[in-house]
């Protein structure tokens, strides 16, 4: 029996409110949440601590929380059945990032691959907050107990520290099992959405130019435009996926398809082998079309009542800390704080 098998199953994960979410969140995360709140308890935290690792425009910070709270409920999530809140209303996930801070090592946090990345060449000027970030994201699971995160890729190391931050403050504390060593949720062939003007790069919510994505608030026009002139090669569709090598542009708009028409990408490749791109892209333009205008009219119906959304995140928030309340009651009593 694994370890997160003796413990409630639960499932822990979030976004940034930085920049508006675009189709490489919805493809790649929030499909997958829709599905998991079918089979299991799920919290899903919009997380604007982590937003301010790096300087944001506070008005920016909270415009953006509402707009990502709008694209989750407009994507399918369902704040009745799941709980949904912003993480700096509860405050266990600042308390508990301490007490990781004081059981992580600062060789562990070294390693961390995206603190480098982000950080770039002047890592003297980056903030503690975004090298303690693997920390922060530990309490975010570990507060609740969760016992699956949904992760990508470029979060699978930090999932692994969360794990690691476990098994020690278990060992430290003397409290065997006390929290549960997280696993990560993989939901079948992930679609990994590539940038429209590069299929070598993620589809970046910061990336310069928006023809490089399609946001959850684009409309029709905007979203077929971008489709249309997304990067191709001029060779024909392809017929088989080994005549994709090479082809990365082409490979990312098959994937794109697939994923947003619940196909495997063979299909769409069986479907319009030797099809000039044009047709295809045509046929993905309307697709999209078809898939994400629904959501970009939620958003802006709820966008349209901010107190609305704030009311949600209030509510989730009370949810959330009722199960937060007690764990951060049990590790108070093992750290040893009085009171």
């Amino acid at each position: 029996m694994n370890d997160a098998a003796k413990h409630r199953p639960l499932v822990f994960s979030g976004m940034q409110p930085t920049n508006t979410l675009h189709l490489g969140n919805y493809l790649g995360a929030l499909k997958n949440w829709i599905k998991l709140q079918a089979t299991m308890p799920c919290i899903y935290c919009v997380v604007d601590m982590h937003a301010i690792t790096t300087w944001q425009d506070p008005a920016e910070v909270s415009r953006a929380t509402r707009e990502v709270t709008a694209a989750y409920i407009a994507a399918g999530v369902d704040p009745e059945r799941a709980i949904l809140f912003n993480q700096s209303q509860v405050s266990a996930h600042a308390e508990l990032a301490w007490v990781f801070n004081c059981v992580a090592r600062i060789g562990w946090l070294n390693r961390m691959t995206q603190f480098k990345d982000k950080a770039g060449k002047d890592r003297e000027k980056a903030s503690v907050g975004l090298w303690v970030y693997p920390n922060l994201m530990a309490a975010d699971i570990l507060a609740y107990r969760a016992t699956h995160v949904p992760v990508g890729e470029d979060q699978k190391q930090h999932l692994e520290l969360s794990r690691d931050i476990a098994q020690k403050f278990n060992l430290d504390f003397s409290a065997p099992d006390f929290f549960p060593l997280p696993e990560p949720v993989i939901m079948g062939p992930g679609t990994r959405v590539m940038s429209l003007r590069d299929g070598t790069k993620k589809m970046s919510k910061s990336d310069e130019s928006d023809y490089s994505r399609i946001n959850l608030t684009d409309d029709a026009d905007a979203i077929a435009q971008k489709i249309r002139k997304a990067r191709t090669d001029p060779n024909p569709m392809p017929g088989s996926k080994d005549e994709l090598k090479g082809r990365p542009e082409a490979e990312n708009l098959i994937n794109i398809y697939a994923g947003l028409a619940e196909h495997t990408p063979d299909m769409v490749i069986a479907e319009y082998a030797g099809a000039q791109f044009s047709v295809f892209k045509n046929a993905l333009a309307d697709l999209s079309v078809a898939k994400l205008t629904p959501i970009a009219d939620e958003m802006r119906k709820l966008l349209a009542d901010p107190a609305e959304i704030d009311a949600i995140l209030k509510a989730g928030a009370a949810r959330a800390m009722a199960i937060a309340n007690p764990v951060m009651a049990e590790v108070r009593r093992l750290v040893g704080f009085v009171g």
